[in-house]
């Protein structure tokens, strides 16, 4: 009878474990996480890469904020949740007017998936001369 009861105590202590371990989640994957736009000219006006994701996920994913690490680039995320299996992108804008000749910007993500946060970066380099 003892063994009988630890036995039952162990199958239950578990179950929260195992529930956790089954606990849906979403993951965003990116293609590419990094992006070098090369040489381009600061009076070309701004420039534009879009970094997709899939959900590869068992849950919706939700890109809750998207901010960059100053105000010469701008960053655009879905506002809807990526269902599981399907596609998004995450829009990034430089202007460089007025920036150093090499930059190296990075987007932080804050999601509600497996990766809380996610950086996304673009590098390149600046000619003053256009």
């Amino acid at each position: 009878m003892k063994k009988i009861l630890i036995i039952l105590l162990s199958v239950i202590a578990m179950l929260p474990i195992a529930a956790e371990a089954k606990k849906k989640q979403a993951v965003a994957q990116f293609a590419e996480t990094t992006y070098n736009f090369g040489k381009i000219a600061e009076n070309g006006g701004p420039v534009t890469h879009e970094f997709e994701f899939t959900n590869a996920g068992d849950a919706n994913l939700v890109i809750i904020d998207a901010r960059a690490d100053c105000g010469c680039t701008k960053p655009e995320f879905p506002a809807k949740p990526i269902a599981p299996g399907q596609k998004g992108k995450i829009k990034v804008t430089f202007n460089p007017r007025y920036q150093p000749v090499a930059f190296n910007k990075v987007v932080t993500l804050q999601t509600n998936g497996k990766q809380k946060k996610v950086r996304l970066k673009i590098t390149g380099t600046i000619d003053k001369n256009k």
